[in-house]
Parts: structure tokens; C-alpha cells; sequence
């Protein structure tokens, strides 16, 4: 290894800029890049460079909307291959849903072929469908023959390809865009034409006008799968004015009469971009787990069209609630998200305001409107010359003729040729016009070229009149094109024709051009309790030591024998009703929720109850109960702290539950008793008893709690510190009446006065009175 010289060593940070500076100009190039020419869409035209490279490979292709199909690896590949270098499967995808009519409201590419369906499913290869443009297609691509737009190079040089699309209708709306990326996204959704254009004429009349007074044509996003947006207009007129917010969707129902006080639920529209076979699964997984227990089947009869029928568990229940619940726990309620983040002429990405896309939209049809003009004016006058050189040569045939045939070079000689001073015969028609006077009419290499190539049956009468009346009708349109480049008032007034014919042509008589989302309210859905509509019946709950649990039918005797999984026994059985809401509580300190009609029949030996919540293996039930609202408890670990909280705030919404009673390392909760008096007895696992009045625990709905018994440090077998003792049981009881304790034998005492063990919170406490259980226990 060579050494460095002292001049040579490198110094600290010396290769560190550069770097930096080399790593920010690649990655801004790349991220100029995806914003310019993959994400974000032309306010213009609405698409991204691939899809407009798909059209315009479709147009050169010649796929008309009334002509043949091809393949879809044809056109895929001509596209990856001329214009857009990057995968075919990327290219194969962005064209399949271009003609997915429930992902564009407009499909740009009419399918033949498996192109996917709602359901999720891909499309098929590439090899096995074909593609052809539609009509909506062609309305973007008109007038790419006229220089409407610029073209540039494509990816190395061998052919040019559009910048921009001429569209004959606010695509970017219509259509809606969604993308990713560098810092910065866009999501917009569809929109009607016959609106879009209703939109733009009045921004035509009144180019000051408020985004509010825009709403009035465009009330909200039109999806291509239909629904009912339920978002309020103060909402909608926001998020257009700000180019950001959301819009709620949900589907489209209605109830079927089944005769017999029958009835169900038929879904015939889903929001947009909700895949059918997954939101069928979602709410069949729902009805599973019972956590709809209000639904009793979920059904797919869907053709054509789509019909989801939903039956309900029981006729009692309203359709109104059975659908509110359902819009809150599935997708047939969802939120579409609105960020109009757009290349503003084809360079600038801005969010911008639904004025400012239409302005955007107009400002470019304006400079297409005058490039077409223009293009046709130079068209135009090179017809108005040709026409000239031909009215020449059938004033002067005979002369024509004679250098025609005589002379070497008759292109020469008809150009050198001076055409004024020829007999000009007589004409009749009044629109004749008279050539130039002598020795000022001679022909341009372009009439002469006209003249050599014109062929000899157009020598007669009748084509010379036909002439001279083309000649008037085209001098008429250039004064036409002239007056309307000089003027823009004529130029607005002629796009507003454009969008009157777009509009009549993609309105209410194009298949599809009606409005398809509906605009609703979305009411006030009662909040009922999934309690209040099940049907209430007897049950009996028993869970085993091993934590399995069940519910049997009705009330059976709690003494009865039950039998258990080998080497499983009873803990706890009680009654309850199928409107119930079981408490379970952790050695871990959390309360789990679960309803009782959820609970597995008794036929068998039940569930793990660890299966329908998310109780750790570690965690031990500690109690297990039915909840009463504004009960209080009393909760405790084995440190000895506790507290009382209502049971209005353990109630859990999740699996995971809610944690109340934090504990420490190596400590349990142990103790969950309801408040049932105004004083508190403890009972350590040294037979230590206290008792002290309730007043001294704070309420809290959670926490560590506070010391209610003082426990001993003793060293253990190891010669470490250990807890002597620990709490062992805690109950509560009036103090005028005295406490009572279960003894074996199903025999009980009592002790009316508890004054000797009575002390302060955190004391040690006293040898329990006489007779008290060895195990240290109030029951």
C-alpha cells in the first residue's frame, strides 16, 4: 500500500461536500423527473405521459373507435418500443384501466377481452386481449393533424411524439387522476362532462366568477361505480375552493319486501374503488366473529350488475340502524380524499381550485383554437394559390397545351410563361373575377407543379366553374380565420360552441353520460347499541379454569354438573342474557370486553376466551363477570395498591382491552370486588387484617393506586430481599352492620364490631379476628 505524503493526506470533510452536492443534484433530477413525467398529471389534458403515449401509439396505429381491434401486446410494445422505455407490464396495466369502466368514468380504451373486473381480478395477459380507441378517446386526439399542439422528440430521436393532447373537454376532471410523488401526491376523483362544460360556459360569461357560484353546475364528483355522496355542501364548496378535503360515499340500497313481514337488504352500487369480493369478505368475517350480530347473512348475486343482498337476523330491526352500523364497520361507507395537486402547463406542480383547473382548461383550448386557425389559414392560401395558377390555365388552355407538348422543359417555360397577355375569354358567371392586367400574371413553382399534375378529364366546364366557386368559398373562410385571430371575443364565443356540441355529444344521450352518483344527506343515524337489537334471551355463561368459555341456553341450575376438557374443572358460572357485556379482568391489569351474544353455544366445551380477546399466555383471569353501568370496583395488585374506578370507564372497544391497574415487574393484579360499602377490610398472605374506610382510596380510571397494606421485606432461600407476604384478599362492607365471612360447610360468621383491626390506609394490621379462614380468604 502506498503511503500519503503530509500534502497528500486527505483533510476532514474534504470529499464531503461534494458528495453531498453530487447526491442533491441526482436525486432532485429524479425527483423532477417523477413529478414531470410519471406522477402528476397536465391540467391541460388530464393524463400522464403514459397514457398519453398509449393514445396517441393507438391513433398511429389507425384503432379507430369504428374500426378493428388488435392486440394488446401489439399496442403495449409499439408503445414501450417508440415512445416510453420502461416495462411493458406497467404500460399493459395503465391501458387496462383506461378501459375499466369502474375505475374511469370515461374509458378511453374500448376492451375485448378479460380486462378485470370489481371484484379485484387482474386482467388477462396481453396476448390474449384486444384494444381499440373509443369515441371519448378520439375527442382528446382531435386536431393533433392541425399543429394544434408541440410535439418533441421521443426517447432517442427517431420519431416525435405530442406534449399535450388538443381535449375537447376538461379530461383532468372528468376522468380524475391519482399518483405519487417526490413530497408531494395528487388524488382527484371523476367528474360528469355535461357539468364540466355547463362549468366552463359560465367561466366563458363570467371569468370573475366565485368557486361557490361554480358549484352550482358541478355539485360533486361523479364515480363511475355510482353511490350516494353524503357530504355535506359547506364540505364540498371547501374542498374545491382549497383544492384539498374529502368526500363521504357510501352505496346504494334499498329494501326488498319478501312478503310475511319479511324483508332484506340490496346493495346495487358499492363506493368507488371498493373491491366487491373483499368488502363481501370483510362483513361475512363480521358475522363470523359476531361482531354484527345484528346481520344473519351476506350473499353475492351479483351479474351484470352488482346486487349484494344482506338478511337481517331479525324483522324487528330497522334497515335504517342494520345500514348506519354497517357504514360504520365496513367500506360500504368510505372517505375518498380530494388533493388537486396538478402540472400547471405542463411544468409548474400547484394545488389548485376547481376555478383554476377550468381556467387552465380554457386557457388551453383558446391556444388550440388559434394554432388551428392559423394552420388552417396557411392551408388556406396555398389552396387559394393553387386555384390560381389552375383559373390561369383554363383561361389560357391552348397555350398551356402547346408548351405541354412542344416544349423541352414546360416547367420553365410555363413559369418564364407572362400570362397577361393572353385573350382572356368571357365569362358568364357572376362571380368570375378578371386575371391581373397585362404583364403582371405569371405562375409560382407551386401552381406550376398544380398544372403538370393535374389530369386531362378535369379539362372541361364544368370543373373550371367548380374552381372559381372553391376559390369563393375559401376567400370567404380566410376573412372568417382572419376576423376570428383579431378578435377574442369570437375566440371564446367559437369554444363555447366546442363545448356545446362536447356536451351534447358525451350528455344524457351517450351511454353513460348521465349522472350516476346521487347527492343526499346523510341524516342522523341513531346510535343504538348493538345491545338494543339483539334479541334478548336467557343464557347461562360458564367458563372453565382453563379459560374456555360457553353460553348455555336459558338458566340452568348453577349446581348442575358440567362436563370439562381432561384435566379442566368449573371456576365461574353465572346467569345472564344475551344483551349482556361480560367484563374480563387480567392479571396484567387490563379489562376485556366481550359481548355475551358472541359467546360459543354450549354444546360443546366452548372457546378459549383467549381467542376473542388479546389476553397475553402469561396474563391469568382474574375475574370474570357481567357489567353493570355505574357500578364502582375496587382493583388491587399483590403489592398491596389499589383504587376504585367505574365500571363505566373499563368498558374496552378493542380486542387488546384497556388498561387500568398498572403493575410492576413481578407483580399481579389480584383483587376486582364491587363497592358495597363504606368501609374496606384487607387480609395480607401473613394473616395480617385492617380494615380502614373506603373514603381513604382515591377514585382514578387508572393508575398504580395507592398502598393499602405495608408489607415486610424478608430475605428469601437465595438470601435476597423478598415481599413478606403480599395482599391475599380484599372485600368491603358497611361498618354499622358488621362484616360476615364464608366458613367451610357452607357456614358463615359474623363480626359486628371491628374496632380493634380498625386503623389508617398503609398500616400493618393485626391477627384477624377468631374463626377467621386459614386461606386467608373472605369467601
Amino acid at each position: 500500500m502506498t503511503d500519503l505524503t503530509d500534502d497528500q493526506t486527505p483533510k476532514t470533510g474534504e470529499f464531503a461536500e461534494p458528495l453531498r452536492r453530487a447526491i442533491g443534484e441526482r436525486y432532485l433530477t429524479y425527483a423532477l423527473s417523477t413529478i414531470m413525467h410519471r406522477a402528476l398529471p397536465d391540467a391541460r389534458d388530464g393524463l400522464k405521459p403514459v397514457h398519453r403515449r398509449i393514445l396517441y401509439a393507438m391513433r398511429e396505429l389507425r384503432l379507430a373507435s369504428n374500426g378493428g381491434f388488435r392486440k394488446s401486446a401489439k399496442i403495449s410494445g409499439d408503445v414501450m418500443g417508440n415512445y416510453h422505455p420502461h416495462g411493458d407490464a406497467a404500460i399493459y396495466d395503465a391501458m387496462a384501466r383506461l378501459a375499466q369502466d369502474f375505475n374511469v368514468r370515461y374509458p378511453l380504451v374500448d376492451g375485448q377481452g378479460n380486462f378485470g373486473n370489481i371484484d379485484g381480478d387482474n386482467p388477462a395477459a396481453a396476448r390474449y386481449t384486444e384494444a381499440r380507441m373509443t369515441i371519448v378517446a378520439e375527442a382528446l386526439l382531435d386536431g393533433l393533424n392541425e399543429d394544434a399542439v408541440d410535439f418533441r422528440s421521443n426517447y432517442d430521436g427517431t420519431l416525435s411524439e405530442p406534449v399535450v393532447l388538443p381535449a375537447q373537454f376538461p379530461h383532468l376532471l372528468a376522468n380524475g387522476s391519482s399518483g405519487i410523488a417526490v413530497g408531494m401526491a395528487t388524488n382527484i376523483p371523476p367528474h360528469n362532462i355535461a357539468e364540466l362544460c355547463d362549468a366552463c360556459l359560465h367561466l366563458i360569461r363570467s371569468p370573475d366568477a366565485r368557486d361557490d357560484t361554480l358549484l352550482k353546475y358541478v355539485p360533486g364528483p361523479d364515480f363511475p361505480t355510482g353511490g350516494v355522496l353524503v357530504e355535506p355542501p359547506e364540505s364540498i364548496a371547501t374542498a374545491y375552493r382549497t383544492g384539498r378535503g374529502s368526500f363521504r360515499l357510501r352505496c346504494k340500497w334499498e329494501v326488498e319486501d319478501l312478503g310475511r313481514g319479511q324483508w332484506q337488504i340490496v346493495v346495487t352500487e358499492i363506493p368507488y374503488q371498493v373491491q366487491k369480493s373483499r368488502l363481501i369478505e370483510r362483513i361475512a368475517d363480521l358475522i363470523q366473529t359476531k361482531k354484527l350480530p345484528i346481520l344473519a347473512d351476506i350473499r353475492d348475486e351479483s351479474a351484470d350488475d352488482v346486487r349484494m343482498v344482506l338478511e337481517p337476523r331479525s324483522r324487528n330491526v330497522d334497515p335504517e340502524v342494520l345500514m348506519g352500523v354497517l357504514f360504520r364497520s365496513s367500506d360500504l361507507e368510505v372517505r375518498f380524499s380530494l388533493n388537486m395537486n396538478v402540472l400547471i402547463d405542463g411544468v409548474t406542480p400547484r394545488v389548485c381550485s376547481l376555478k383554476e383547473v377550468l381556467r387552465a382548461f380554457l386557457d388551453h383550448r383558446q391556444e388550440v383554437l388559434l394554432r388551428r386557425a392559423r394552420h388552417r389559414l396557411g392551408k388556406i392560401d396555398h389552396r387559394l394559390e393553387v386555384l390560381e395558377g389552375f383559373i390561369i390555365a383554363f383561361l389560357n388552355l391552348d397555350r398551356v397545351i402547346d408548351i405541354i407538348r412542344y416544349d423541352d422543359d414546360p416547367r420553365a417555360a410555363l413559369m418564364r410563361e407572362d400570362w397577361g397577355r393572353e385573350h382572356v375569354r368571357a365569362m358568364t358567371e357572376a362571380d368570375y373575377v378578371p386575371p391581373a392586367p397585362a404583364g403582371e400574371v405569371s405562375l409560382s413553382e407551386v401552381q406550376v407543379d398544380a398544372i403538370l399534375n393535374m389530369r386531362l378529364r378535369s379539362l372541361r366546364r364544368l370543373e373550371e366553374l367548380e374552381l372559381l366557386r372553391e376559390q369563393s368559398d375559401l376567400t370567404a373562410e380566410r376573412a372568417e380565420l382572419e376576423a376570428l385571430l383579431d378578435d377574442a371575443t369570437k375566440q371564446w364565443a367559437r369554444i363555447s360552441e366546442q363545448l356545446k356540441e362536447t356536451k351534447k355529444q358525451f350528455g344524457k344521450d351517450y351511454p353513460g353520460g348521465a349522472r350516476r352518483t346521487l347527492l343526499a344527506e346523510a341524516g342522523e343515524t341513531p346510535d343504538v347499541p348493538l345491545e338494543a337489537m339483539i334479541d334478548r334471551e336467557p343464557i347461562t355463561v360458564v367458563c372453565s379454569q382453563m379459560g374456555w368459555i360457553r353460553a348455555m341456553t336459558g338458566h340452568i341450575d348453577l349446581d348442575r354438573e358440567l362436563k370439562y376438557r381432561d384435566g379442566d374443572g368449573p371456576r365461574f358460572i353465572f346467569h345472564a342474557e344475551t344483551t349482556d357485556r361480560l367484563l374480563v379482568f387480567g392479571s396484567n391489569g387490563r379489562f376485556y370486553t366481550v359481548p355475551a351474544a358472541n359467546l360459543p353455544g354450549g354444546r360443546g366445551m366452548g372457546e378459549p376466551l383467549r381467542l376473542m380477546v388479546d389476553l397475553p399466555n402469561e396474563a391469568e383471569i382474574v375475574d370474570l363477570f357481567i357489567h353493570t353501568p355505574d357500578r364502582k370496583l375496587l382493583v388491587a395488585s399483590s403489592e398491596g395498591n389499589g383504587f376504585v374506578v367505574t365500571e363505566n370507564d373499563v368498558i374496552a372497544q378493542t380486542r387488546a382491552g384497556k388498561q387500568v391497574l398498572n403493575v410492576n415487574d413481578g407483580a399481579q393484579a389480584r383483587i376486582c370486588k364491587p363497592v358495597t360499602g363504606d368501609h374496606v377490610a384487607v387480609i395480607s398472605e401473613n394473616a395480617r387484617f385492617l380494615v380502614f374506610p373506603i373514603s381513604e382510596l382515591p377514585e382514578m380510571g387508572r393508575g398504580k393506586g395507592v398502598r393499602m397494606q405495608k408489607y415486610n421485606m424478608a430475605r428469601g432461600k437465595q438470601g435476597a430481599l423478598e415481599l413478606d407476604g403480599g395482599l391475599s384478599d380484599v372485600t368491603t362492607f358497611d361498618w354499622a352492620n358488621g362484616l360476615t365471612w364464608q366458613m367451610g360447610g357452607g357456614r358463615t360468621r359474623h363480626e359486628p364490631d371491628l374496632s380493634e383491626w380498625l386503623g389508617k390506609r398503609a398500616g400493618v394490621g393485626k391477627r384477624p379476628p377468631h374463626g377467621f379462614p386459614r386461606n386467608n380468604r373472605f369467601a
